[in-house]
């Protein structure tokens, strides 16, 4: 079962933390508050799909650090920060280390709602993919060295003679082993299984 995806608000202000995890859930999104960094550190799982709505300001753990933290753990999640007019910098900054979007106050709902949309749909095409690949590392694994071996050069564009040749065997196990590839891997084309190495050397 796909977990549904929710958006976590971090701000130390009660009322700004409150009006938006209304808005938010006015329109469906299933959303979550918390009045520090801290606290959403403590309730985070980063395999929850979701995005974050984040304070560039704050006491203790500012925005900004909870952001460096969020990186440092390899996380995922779409960072959306809210910051006030001298923040601006700081929300250029976060940019740079990967935030997914800022909004300056005052702004519009339905800014917010828009961003924040646009961050789930990036965080669930981001997690669709990483998931692919980890389909595909698996059944890579599942391979025998042998295969591997016969995968590699089938996808530099060998023939099943010239494969035979540099690995010493006859034409007909190559013929084998690259059906057994072509089996174990899922692919329905030769142009697929060349995708799916492309795919699998984007892991490593």
């Amino acid at each position: 079962m796909t977990r549904p995806a929710t958006v976590h608000v971090v701000d130390d202000d009660d009322a700004v933390r409150s009006s938006l995890r209304l808005l938010l859930k006015s329109v469906g999104l299933p959303t979550v508050a918390h009045a520090s960094a801290h606290e959403f550190l403590a309730a985070w799982d980063g395999d929850q799909p979701g995005c974050l709505v984040l304070d560039v300001r704050m006491p203790g753990m500012s925005g900004i650090e909870l952001q460096a933290e969020l990186n440092q753990r390899g996380a995922i999640i779409p960072v959306i920060f809210i910051s006030g007019h001298g923040d601006i910098p700081m929300a250029v900054e976060a940019i740079q280390h990967g935030a997914f979007d800022f909004l300056q106050k005052p702004f519009r709902d339905q800014d917010l709602i828009d961003r924040v949309q646009r961050a789930l749909a990036s965080d669930a095409e981001h997690r669709q993919l990483l998931q692919q690949r980890e389909t595909l590392r698996q059944r890579f694994d599942l391979l025998t060295p042998r295969e591997q071996e016969v995968l590699q050069l089938v996808t530099q564009g060998k023939a099943n003679k010239v494969m035979a040749g540099d690995l010493g065997v006859s034409q007909r196990t190559v013929e084998i082993h690259r059906a057994r590839v072509m089996e174990k891997m899922g692919a329905q084309s030769l142009a697929q299984l060349v995708r799916m190495v492309l795919e699998l050397d984007k892991t490593v």
